[in-house]
């Protein structure tokens, strides 16, 4: 006989022993649990959060989180300590689930409290969760423990007058790895405190900053040291390149109306405009830093990554950071994750904001590209003399004969070809060394052609045709300047190139001359595509012949 299924039988009640185990495992660290509880703190209005993570001499550890915000009553205690809690009132609170106190600590440990109060004439509340005593049970049962004296001057310490208490005990899951107790286990534990205070100075950095308007200040003490904030666009040295006009996004939501948040992006300066303490202080330059900073009601969320924008982070974009702010109503567009440490963007907003910073992302990659290649024109090491030699000694070449230049209409005449005393225009020089004459490597080539033609001469007559080559061009860059330590291969390439000049110079003419720039241009930018795959040279490749 088939039993029949009453309302009572659908109410399905969880197997507590199991869940509450299953959410520690929800993706949380250290670090970002105690971001969470931190986020609680803020919400409750405090100005002061003070941290302290203790080893103690028998090896437990203890973590502990005191605010002097508004605290709770008793039946507030118990209303934060239940897994999926009321809804706050103010919908801009840092605290968005119901989840975040419990599944963050028990991410830590197995065994934590909360003790609040909302003035000093009110005794403290106190309710704990106590993971190992819930499997025992199999129930949803906390521990209704009295406040210990040791909590009571924690609590007075931490807190003061009025605030909230979170304690972390049975700390299995605080250092990644077991130790014995002594020096390497303490050693872990203020390497963590450090780590923690570094993720801290980013993610409430603007509460951290009392010269940051957009958010109240907040102090955050670890182990009794103020973290100090990061700001990872660092404004001061860092130039905001996003149009006014273009700053704000507009977002729209599932039921058609839209909300705006706000973008800005930054390009840092180059690590070589920097001291190695500017970088290391306050850039902090690497590919994975580069990408989205995201922001909701002024906390961070996430810190680097392209989210399906762009590609995969490479050296060239590292100095772009972009800052994206939006507020709680955007929530359920961005699908906030319950760890408040992820946002995922829709893919129309994907394609618009691909569209819309392209040109920034563009700008990011030719700046690096320009000061990296800079740097390795200076500390370059191309030797063009042996071409140069060589040139000089082979006067059989076929080349134009130039019958006289002017420097100041830059035009040279020359006999070719095509003729007697054809008029070109081109580049004249004068006073130009007799070493690098008929091929020289120069910085002055704005058309982002390879190579250009030039009359040039050691004084300020007799000109000779030579071939000018592009040291910011691809080819250059990548392959000129690997090939430094081969003396015949930037010879052969030299004199590449110095064929292809003079083979065009000695049969053009002003109907011809735009064809010929055609063909340069086309030439130079199908080597700009091939190459676009093939790395700049990293320092090591640009060494001396002596130091190979």
């Amino acid at each position: 006989m088939t039993k029949l299924i009453t309302d009572q039988d659908m109410i399905n009640d969880p197997n507590a022993a199991r869940l509450i185990y299953g959410l520690r495992d929800t993706g949380y660290n250290v670090r970002t649990a105690a971001a969470d509880i931190i986020d609680n703190s803020i919400a409750a209005g405090a100005n002061t959060v003070n941290i302290t993570i203790e080893l103690l001499h028998d090896g437990r550890k203890l973590v502990h989180f005191g605010d002097d915000g508004h605290g709770m009553n008793a039946t507030e205690v118990r209303n934060a300590m239940r897994y999926g809690a009321d809804r706050r009132r103010d919908a801009k609170s840092l605290g968005k689930f119901g989840l975040g106190l419990k599944t963050a600590s028990s991410s830590v440990c197995k065994r934590y409290s909360v003790l609040s109060r909302k003035a000093a004439d009110e005794p403290i509340s106190k309710l704990t969760w106590d993971l190992d005593h819930v499997e025992r049970q199999n129930a949803w049962e906390m521990l209704a423990e009295p406040v210990s004296r040791d909590q009571n001057e924690l609590f007075d310490e931490l807190c003061g007058v009025s605030g909230t208490l979170v304690v972390w005990e049975n700390c299995d899951r605080l250092l990644s790895k077991e130790y014995t107790p002594g020096a390497k286990e303490q050693a872990a534990v203020k390497r963590l405190a450090e780590a923690l205070s570094k993720h801290i100075a980013l993610v409430f950095h603007r509460f951290l900053d009392a010269n940051d308007g957009r958010e109240r200040t907040v102090v955050i003490n670890v182990n009794g040291s103020p973290v100090k904030p990061w700001n990872p666009f660092y404004p001061e040295k860092s130039e905001q390149v996003l149009a006014p006009n273009k700053q704000t996004v507009l977002v729209e939501l599932f039921d058609g109306t839209e909300e705006e948040a706000q973008m800005k992006a930054w390009i840092l300066p180059h690590r070589r405009d920097m001291t190695k303490e500017e970088e290391a202080e306050y850039a902090r330059i690497s590919n994975r830093a580069q990408g989205f900073y995201v922001y909701r009601e002024g906390r961070l969320i996430q810190d680097g990554g392209w989210m399906e924008v762009f590609g995969a982070p490479e050296p060239h974009t590292s100095l772009l950071r972009i800052e994206f702010d939006f507020g709680h109503e955007l929530d359920e567009a961005f699908r906030i994750d319950v760890k408040k440490s992820r946002i995922l963007f829709h893919p129309d907003l994907e394609d618009g904001l691909r569209k819309l910073l392209q040109p920034v992302y563009r700008e990011a990659g030719q700046r690096y590209r320009r000061q990296s290649r800079e740097q390795a024109n200076k500390d370059g090491t191309v030797d063009h003399s042996s071409a140069n030699k060589n040139i000089a000694a082979t006067s059989n070449t076929a080349k134009p004969h130039v019958t006289g230049a002017d420097v100041n209409s830059q035009t040279a005449e020359i006999n070719n070809n095509r003729g007697q005393k054809i008029r070109i225009k081109a580049p004249v020089q004068n006073y130009v060394s007799a070493d690098s004459i008929h091929v020289e490597a120069v910085t002055s080539i704005t058309n982002g052609h390879l190579w250009e033609f030039a009359y040039r001469s050691t004084g300020s007559a007799e000109h000779v045709p030579g071939v000018l080559l592009n040291k910011h061009h691809d080819f250059y860059q990548k392959i000129y300047q690997r090939a430094a330590a081969n003396g015949y291969a930037v010879e052969g390439m030299d004199l590449l190139l110095y064929a292809f000049a003079m083979a065009e110079q000695n049969n053009t003419d002003p109907e011809l001359e735009p064809v010929f720039e055609d063909i340069r241009e086309e030439i130079s930018a199908n080597l700009r595509k091939l190459l676009r795959n093939v790395p700049d040279p990293e320092p090591a490749e640009l060494a001396d012949e002596e130091d190979l």
